[in-house]
């Protein structure tokens, strides 16, 4: 992993694009901010629902084509797009955020030895900016920064936790995870997990708690429903049991502190995946070397 304590990007050091069909640069337009509210969807008035991840975690359930990966996807879209953050992807299936490979730090496809070197090294960069922020005497970090923000985004957390590996690196993942949401959101670390089946053994509680923000597409059971939004929600009368399977990408989101909203999740098909990847990747390499990089379309079959 490079530049863990990179500097922020300064106004004379913003990309400058060249247009394939044109002959001098193209001034880059406004980009985003990790410090932005981010667009997950719409509520059920049809409002846009932004929600803000700095300082913040976010854990996302449900059973497939609930809108867990379309929610997860928008998150990282977000944050590839954001120049004051860095990506590192854990994926055991590769595919969910395979596109966003070049926008990345890392990529940790399914290797639980890769996954828990990589959670060490961010835990051990977390230490050192705890270090930092007490030699300044200071709490938490800010923007313009002297470090950027790091979105952590796992796909299928029940791959790492509870499927492959041994009983020992299963604990060690979830001990090292549980670590990074606890501490790390002071120091601009932030983590969005996902799963397809909830439970308690792949999501022990004292995790799901340590979750500011939390998402829960249609459940197979109420039971399902309380882990990931909290026990309790479903004596009063809120869960995603209840939600039809013929409305994908509906779901109940609850903050901390707040009782739960029903949500439908904004979808990127996988073109739009594949072209905002391809735009990010372009301007973090024109951040990084100070050229000015063809930006091409996005190939048909993407």
């Amino acid at each position: 992993m490079t530049g863990l304590n990179s500097r922020r990007i300064r106004a004379d050091m913003a990309p400058v694009l060249v247009a394939e069909t044109g002959t001098g640069p193209v001034e880059l337009g406004p980009v985003l901010s990790i410090f932005d509210p981010v667009h997950v969807g719409i509520d059920e008035f049809g409002h846009p629902k932004r929600v803000p991840l700095i300082e913040r975690n976010i854990l996302i359930g449900g059973e497939p084509g609930s809108g867990k990966s379309g929610l997860l996807n928008a998150i990282v879209a977000h944050a590839a797009l954001s120049l004051d953050c860095k990506l590192v992807l854990l994926d055991g299936k590769r595919v969910e955020l395979g596109q966003w490979k070049k926008c990345a730090e890392l990529f940790v496809g399914p290797d639980i030895d890769a996954a828990l070197s990589l959670l060490k090294r961010l835990q051990m960069m977390m230490d050192n900016r705890y270090d930092y922020l007490e030699a300044c005497e200071r709490r938490k970090i800010i923007p313009d920064d002297v470090f950027l923000s790091y979105l952590i985004a796992i796909d299928e957390i029940a791959y790492f936790s509870a499927t492959i590996g041994s009983k020992q690196q299963k604990e060690d993942f979830n001990m090292l995870l549980r670590d990074l949401v606890a501490r790390g959101r002071a120091v601009g670390i932030i983590v969005a997990a996902a799963t397809q089946r909830p439970s308690s053994k792949i999501i022990d509680t004292d995790l799901r708690d340590l979750f500011a923000w939390r998402f829960a597409g249609r459940c197979t059971n109420d039971s399902s429903s309380d882990i990931v939004l909290g026990h309790g929600w479903v004596n009063k009368g809120w869960s995603a049991n209840s939600i039809s399977p013929n409305n994908p990408g509906a779901g109940l989101l609850i903050a901390e502190n707040g009782s739960p909203e029903l949500l439908k999740v904004a979808y990127l098909d996988d073109r739009t995946c594949a072209a905002i990847a391809a735009y990010a990747a372009t301007l973090r390499a024109a951040v990084a070397t100070g050229n000015r990089p063809l930006l091409r379309p996005v190939p048909d079959a993407a």
